[in-house]
């Protein structure tokens, strides 16, 4: 445990729990019982029976910087020297010690010209202080080992549009950050993210979606937009005027599956013009859909994340349609009420820093 001044209720809380737990004196024993001196448990409360409610502890019990100064000044025998030690001026620590005796009620620290003395209640504190910044230190120990493991790996699920054409750029930037996590990337469709971020399969998600799957919480990362394509030879490739949104719904299309991102969007943007007509093929990645696009089999909707080359090659030729919205946010996504931390947390920073779509 890094010595200093934490005299913030988060470390008075770890003391509380590092000493024994609310009720308990440093020794193990209920508030107002014996203490570990022999004499009574300062604490307010007391255990009446079985089945009783456990008591708070006494707002007179010190916190860990507190305690952890009056250690201080025990081994050095100087007020000044324990200052410096955990990184105080001598004015602070004079001003906590009378503060700390002052709230236990008893003089603690002798002051004199040749130095600073334990009382004779002062040293009895402190050595109930040692085993409390013990116990405070190995459970510091503890969370900092818990957060190591969990740092050291990070599982991402994401659709298959940001996990081909968005996540390997995050993940190179993450990998500059934290070269000791290892990163596992799984892809599927949106409704598989979310899944396995229910099952604990995955630490965060990210979607392409019309909005964040029920039980999950999200933020936006990027925008995208899905493009009517289709290869240089099909008639749709020389046309002047925009595709009708009810031609486009009533005609045949290469698609990705039912539960993906880019389906949700075409099947939301098309269901007032009729819906979707029967899909000529239906496949399970980007790469596939955009394969038999090129390939002749037929017109198909791509994210324009996918096409760049292939438009800039004429490989596949974007068909313009009008009177349909084909725009969507891209989400990284979490389970609700559990925001993610370390290593996803810092993934979540970088998509922030690196925003790519429109």
């Amino acid at each position: 445990m890094t010595r200093g001044t934490r005299g913030g209720a988060a470390h008075e809380d770890g003391a509380r729990k590092a000493g024994g737990g609310a009720g308990t004196a440093p020794g193990g024993t209920a508030s107002g019982g014996t203490a570990p001196g022999g004499g009574r448990a300062s604490g307010s409360g007391s255990v009446s029976g079985a089945g009783s409610a456990r008591p708070h502890l006494s707002h007179r019990v010190p916190d860990l910087g507190a305690l952890e100064l009056l250690l201080a000044v025990a081994r050095h025998g100087s007020l000044g020297a324990a200052a410096r030690e955990v990184g105080i001026t001598q004015p602070a620590a004079s001003s906590r010690i009378r503060s700390m005796e002052r709230q236990l009620g008893m003089a603690l620290v002798d002051r004199s010209p040749r130095g600073s003395r334990l009382t004779d209640a002062g040293a009895l504190v402190t050595d109930w202080a040692r085993r409390i910044v013990e116990a405070a230190e190995a459970f510091d120990a503890g969370a900092q080992a818990l957060r190591g493991r969990r740092d050291s790996r990070l599982r991402v699920a994401a659709s298959m549009t940001i996990a081909e054409y968005l996540l390997p750029g995050w993940l190179i930037a993450l990998r500059a950050e934290r070269p000791d996590t290892a990163v596992s990337l799984q892809a599927g469709n949106s409704a598989a993210v979310a899944e396995r971020l229910f099952a604990g399969d995955a630490d965060v998600g990210f979607v392409e979606g019309l909005a964040v799957p029920d039980g999950l919480d999200g933020v936006v990362v990027a925008h995208d937009r899905l493009a009517i394509v289709a290869a240089p030879s099909h008639p749709w490739a020389r046309r002047r005027a925009p595709l009708d949104p009810a031609e486009l719904a009533a005609t045949p299309l290469v698609l990705r599956e039912r539960g993906s991102g880019t389906r949700q969007v075409l099947d939301a943007a098309l269901s007032a013009h009729g819906g979707l007509a029967r899909p000529l093929l239906e496949l399970a990645s980007t790469t596939a859909v955009k394969a038999a696009a090129v390939s002749g089999a037929g017109p198909a909707v791509l994210s324009e994340l996918a096409i760049t080359e292939e438009l800039a090659s004429r490989r596949l030729v974007a068909v313009p349609v009008a009177g349909v919205v084909l725009r969507r946010d891209l989400r990284a996504v979490w389970p609700a009420g559990h925001r993610p931390a370390g290593p996803a947390r810092d993934l979540l920073s970088l998509t922030r820093d690196r925003p790519r779509g429109r």
